[in-house]
């Protein structure tokens, strides 16, 4: 498969299991977020990476932070939170350490962020790793936050799913583009 191949059949994968990325796979996966455009080179990016018995701690954390915003959370609730980071092998808290600049506003930083997180997802296709990057509202929890140790200014871009695709693998759907695109010119 040529690059552009490549580039056009990565799709998100929501069942995913082991194994996890190993170190030299995670290394190129950080080394290709690393080369998202960076204006003045601030380096907003943060990752924290959990696998293992980690993956139950961040599932406790996600507990933790939404009882703090909704103390009579159903258990039920409470489980389908502590179950979320179970869903692969690896997760990655790609995050965004804002800085005040001149030059640079927060936008640019945060897209940044996420330039480097569509890079990483990249590499994980290009690697034959499976990924999917999720949000919802614990990416916007601020207990969530100073649980996981955040700075001054930090803020969750997602959560980066990683492992091998279980089941079948689909191809990815056709792209109609003329929807999305307008032309000016001749």
């Amino acid at each position: 498969m040529t690059p552009i191949d490549l580039l056009l059949s990565r799709k998100s994968h929501n069942k995913l299991t082991s194994p996890a990325p190993d170190n030299d796979q995670l290394e190129i996966l950080f080394k290709a977020a690393l080369r998202a455009p960076d204006h003045a080179l601030l380096k907003p990016a943060r990752y924290r990476v959990f696998e293992g018995d980690s993956l139950a701690r961040l599932g406790d954390y996600f507990v933790t932070a939404a009882l703090n915003k909704e103390p009579e959370l159903p258990q039920e609730k409470q489980d389908k939170l502590r179950g979320k980071p179970l869903r692969a092998p690896m997760v990655i808290v790609a995050s965004a350490v804002l800085k005040e600049h001149s030059k640079v506003p927060e936008v640019e930083q945060i897209l940044s962020v996420g330039a480097g997180v569509q890079n990483m997802l990249m590499a994980a296709h290009f690697q034959g790793i499976g990924a999917m990057w999720r949000t919802g509202g614990m990416a916007y929890n601020e207990k969530l936050m100073e649980l996981l140790e955040f700075e001054a200014g930090e803020m969750i871009i997602g959560f980066i799913y990683l492992g091998t695709e279980e089941g079948n693998k689909r191809a990815a759907k056709p792209l109609e583009i003329e929807e999305f695109v307008t032309r000016f010119g001749e």
